[in-house]
């Protein structure tokens, strides 16, 4: 399991390279949404290829589509919400300020989605360490957006 780490490290890595790409993408195509579409598209070979490549692609049956939540359909939802603020949103605000705010609203929500197991997310409580690094974080983000 030591390799999910630094494979963890270059997503974040790729998650601070991405917006500026796609935003490129976007204005070298002309508009936005046709860049999104694009991304989506290239998302969706990947993600492909890496299933059949590594073996772990397979079509669920209709007993495993009638058990995921209704929420968990919604995933595909907010990554296109992402796409579509990284397209339109990064470029103005800059790759450390609009990764910075990402990023810290992201370990806000997962300390309390973790604190009360939502989800699908196991609980861990939200202790004084947890709550004093989601306020560190948004110190920080605070002062990379303000130079």
């Amino acid at each position: 399991m030591w390799i999910a780490y630094p494979l963890i490290l270059l997503v974040g890595i790729a998650t601070a390279v991405q917006p500026g790409m796609n935003a490129a993408l976007a204005r070298g195509l002309g508009q936005p949404f046709a860049g999104g579409i694009a991304v989506g598209l290239t998302t969706a070979t990947t993600v492909l290829l890496i299933g059949l490549v590594s073996g772990r692609l397979s079509w669920p049956g209709p007993e495993q589509i009638a058990a995921v939540p209704w929420w968990g359909w919604l995933g595909g939802a907010l990554g296109g919400g992402i796409v579509a603020a990284q397209l339109t949103l990064a470029q103005g605000v800059g790759a450390a300020t609009f990764l910075g705010l990402t990023v810290t609203a992201g370990v806000i929500a997962s300390i309390v989605l973790d604190h009360f197991g939502w989800v699908g997310f196991e609980p861990h409580a939200a202790g004084p360490l947890r709550l004093l690094g989601g306020a560190l974080m948004i110190g920080g983000v605070l002062l990379v957006a303000r130079s």
